[in-house]
């Protein structure tokens, strides 16, 4: 396990228990700037071989090499950090074991090579990867519609799953926009308390020009109408939701540029996911705007990320305490690395966030076991358990189900269960750790039942897609089959 060590005002993670192989990052760097092998060695102090093996990831980087690249380099030392080799390695993971049927897929060591050594390639794999899963979902329905309704297509979900990866990859922190928005906060009083729907409003009309109407929301719960400049809000609707309406319709306007500029950066390769992109960047900023970075953090941190205490504190609701938790990843100032999920009844996450080893599944269910799932059963309450991946790696789980009223009797409540973790090395910052044994048997759970590694499991629903199995004829377990 890495920790982070301050050296020269920079938090740099060392390489404990695990190398830090940096090849194909200082390569980048290198080119990036024009250097040549010989004059980026002189600007490290180290010997052209030497660095010719830390380029080849022959050798790691120690924590000496570490603070001369972030010296010569000119950039944060978490540009070096490896959390996102990991998720990259967890998907490459998945992906390989989905085509791999029963053949023998690559060894973890072999897939962590190759996220280390050729990143982009690694990505590309992946990408072609997801274009297989769509083109099998489709020939799948196609079939299915061929025998009952020719008029009916196959939708792929090309958009959201883009869109999701971005923000994936971007450890749910998207910078520019966050700076932005705490700048405008700071102007508009927000986060300080005090009355945020009043403000928004306030701050609508005198820098945009914008009027508020509220009434029935006739279907929408947000419609602005630019020539007339009015932003119609449902009045039927909880204040944190209209005063985050009305957070989106102000950085949707205030922000264009920057928002415009992050989605050229992203350079999709459908118009779709630009346009699902922009509501997501919005919602960020929207989330930044009402709770501030630092302001928000130092709260945080005073309240032992007591949600329901910020809820209070900031008039948000639990879910968008929640989301904020998993974003604060800014470099020099970074809180707890949360994971932040939302799950429908039927078990589809709709929301994954993660600035934690902690993975989801890219395809099919999530683990039987995460307490998400207990939390439809216990309304209003918080769940926490202790619960371990297969990697060994330890979260304090919170786990709360949550109801969006539909606003009248015809229209049904939408309920959903909200999943927050980080690993127990933060325990002592959690407010949700009193009374929880850290040295107790964990719950041990996996990201989904296809790729779990567990063979002893009685919540398995099927065998995992990797593994070869066997039926016994003369006996019967929990589950009726046993895996290699």
């Amino acid at each position: 396990m890495r920790k982070p060590a301050k050296v020269d005002g920079l938090f740099c993670k060392v390489a404990m228990a695990e190398k830090l192989y940096l090849g194909a990052k200082v390569r980048k760097l290198r080119e990036a700037r024009g250097w040549t092998l010989e004059a980026c060695a002189g600007r490290l102090a180290l010997s052209p071989s030497y660095l010719s093996q830390i380029e080849t990831n022959q050798r790691p980087a120690t924590a000496r090499v570490l603070i001369a690249l972030t010296r010569a380099f000119d950039v944060d030392a978490s540009l070096f950090d490896l959390d996102g080799d990991a998720r990259l390695i967890a998907d490459l993971r998945e992906a390989v074991t989905d085509v791999a049927g029963h053949a023998e897929a690559p060894s973890p060591v072999e897939l962590k090579q190759a996220v280390t050594t050729t990143p982009r390639l690694a990505r590309q794999f992946l990408a072609l990867h997801q274009d297989y899963r769509r083109l099998d979902e489709r020939l799948k329905t196609l079939n299915e519609t061929l025998g009952r309704d020719e008029r009916a297509q196959a939708a792929p979900a090309l958009p959201y799953e883009a869109v999701r990866d971005f923000f994936h990859y971007r450890d749910n922190y998207i910078d520019v926009l966050d700076q932005a928005a705490e700048v405008l906060a700071e102007q508009l009083g927000l986060g300080a308390g005090g009355h945020p729907e009043r403000d928004l409003e306030a701050a609508l009309n005198d820098l945009c020009g914008v009027r508020l109407a509220t009434g029935e929301g006739r279907g929408a719960m947000r419609r602005f109408d630019p020539a007339a400049r009015i932003l119609y809000v449902d009045a039927s609707l909880p204040g944190a939701t209209r005063s985050f309406l009305m957070a989106h319709q102000l950085v949707l306007l205030r922000f264009h540029d920057l928002i415009e500029h992050e989605l050229d950066r992203a350079a999709f390769n459908v118009p779709a996911a630009r346009d699902v992109c922009r509501v997501g960047l919005a919602n960020y900023a929207a989330g930044a705007l009402l709770l501030p970075y630092r302001r928000f953090l130092e709260a945080a941190r005073e309240l032992r990320h007591d949600v329901d205490r910020l809820r209070n504190r900031f008039h948000v609701s639990f879910e968008q305490v929640c989301h904020r938790l998993s974003t604060l990843q800014r470099p020099g100032w970074r809180g707890v690395p949360f994971y932040f999920a939302r799950v429908d009844m039927a078990g589809n996450i709709t929301k994954r966030h993660s600035a934690t080893r902690f993975q989801f599944a890219r395809f099919g269910g999530a683990c039987p076991l995460w307490n998400v799932h207990e939390a439809f059963g216990a309304p209003d309450r918080i769940l926490v358990n202790l619960s371990e991946m297969p990697d060994g790696s330890r979260y304090i789980c919170i786990a709360k189900s949550v109801s969006k009223p539909g606003g009248s009797y015809l229209e049904p409540d939408r309920r959903y269960a909200l999943g927050l973790g980080c690993e127990i090395e933060h325990a002592d910052q959690l407010v949700y750790a009193a009374g929880l044994d850290l040295n107790g048997p964990p719950t041990r759970m996996g990201v989904s039942c296809r790729i779990c590694e567990r063979t002893d499991c009685a919540q398995r629903a099927f065998p995992p897609i990797d593994r070869t199995l066997r039926v016994p004829d003369n006996e019967r377990g929990v589950i009726p089959y046993t895996l290699s």
